[in-house]
């Protein structure tokens, strides 16, 4: 795997969090470790949904696949990432909608 620079590994991060599958599955990851189908389960989506989300975060760097027998455990890349993510939780960010709704975004 290719080590990336700083902005390279926030972009990624950045792009991770930015579905809101991919943000449930990262905040559940927070907690403990699961399956996809205890993930599925947990947030309300098919296991077909999780493993593709998976497969993104796995190729993001933040989560990593633990084989355990004939079923596999996902957990955090690093515990970091949970301490950023209870970080982000933490914000509390004063938004404009109509700034938003001026440049096309959709927040």
């Amino acid at each position: 795997m290719e080590t990336l620079v700083h902005a390279d590994a926030l972009a990624r991060f950045g792009y991770a969090i930015s579905d809101a599958t991919r943000t449930q599955i990262l905040l559940t990851l927070r907690k403990a470790p699961r399956h996809p189908s205890d993930l599925a389960e947990a947030i309300g989506v098919s296991r077909q949904t999780v493993s593709n989300h998976l497969a993104c975060l796995r190729g993001c760097g933040l989560v990593v696949a633990v084989p355990e027998g004939r079923r596999t455990r996902y957990e955090l890349a690093d515990s970091r990432i949970g301490h950023a993510l209870d970080d982000l939780l933490g914000l509390v960010l004063a938004v404009d909608p109509s700034c938003c709704a001026e440049h096309g975004c959709t927040c």
